[in-house]
């Protein structure tokens, strides 16, 4: 399926592309930062899918999709539920509410082509299914000139600066990376991990107490904001 991206946030996109590469039945054909840029390129190209955000400045997503001529398949990428009605009223496949993970992205994109391609959709999930992605334990990160494994047994935390992050380990050390923290909590929460503020995703393994808004990790008090502690306190059955 040839698809496009539309989204005001460069962190979005840069996951959301990330996905798709992952997904070798999909093609990238293009990106934009807002929809009126997107309204001559749609009208004018075959494209069968589109993650479209709803909540973009001067035009909105449901706005660009009451525009275009041409009707490809809709999954709504947002950071707000409040439209998931509207949304299906108007045709959509799926709403996908900010930070994604993986596999719902991958459920949507199943959706998408069990109505374009059925057999497509089965290939699709084979694919997915049988990567040995889920069972590594490690990753590499870009450090000054070089790339650094990282054992993700010895995570300690992840502070999310504002161009950076700090990945904290065992041996009292941290990495300065750039890379985005929603790129690492998608790639971390099915290992062990759980973000717990804007800034920090944390290794549950090595948490020694949790009080009502902190958790202690090493000799570092790190607080839980309300906007996460519902899901990390699921996630640790608390």
């Amino acid at each position: 399926m040839k698809c496009v991206i539309i989204d005001d946030e460069p962190l979005a996109v840069e996951l959301l592309e990330d996905f798709v590469r992952k997904i070798d039945s999909l093609e990238l054909v293009s990106t934009f930062n807002n929809a009126i840029d997107a309204v001559s390129f749609i009208n004018q190209n075959n494209v069968d899918l589109i993650f479209l955000d709803i909540q973009m400045p001067h035009f909105s997503g449901i706005e660009f999709l009451n525009t275009i001529e041409k009707k490809p398949l809709i999954i709504f990428t947002t950071a707000y539920s409040d439209y998931a009605v509207e949304g299906f009223n108007l045709g959509a496949v799926d709403y996908l509410v900010k930070p994604i993970p993986f596999h719902r992205f991958l459920k949507s994109v199943v959706r998408a082509q069990q109505i374009l391609n059925p057999a497509a959709a089965l290939q699709t999930i084979a694919e997915t299914t049988t990567t040995p992605e889920s069972e590594q334990d490690f990753m590499f990160v870009r450090a000054e000139y070089e790339n650094v494994k990282m054992n993700f047994s010895e995570i300690l935390f992840i502070e999310g600066l504002k161009d950076y992050v700090k990945i904290y380990t065992t041996d009292n050390k941290f990495t300065l990376t750039l890379i985005s923290l929603i790129k690492l909590e998608n790639l971390l929460s099915s290992k062990g991990f759980s973000r717990i503020h804007r800034s920090y995703i944390i290794n549950i393994k090595h948490v020694k107490s949790i009080q009502k808004n902190k958790v202690l990790i090493s000799d570092k008090r790190i607080p839980i904001s309300e906007s996460y502690k519902t899901a990390f306190f699921e996630k640790i059955n608390l």
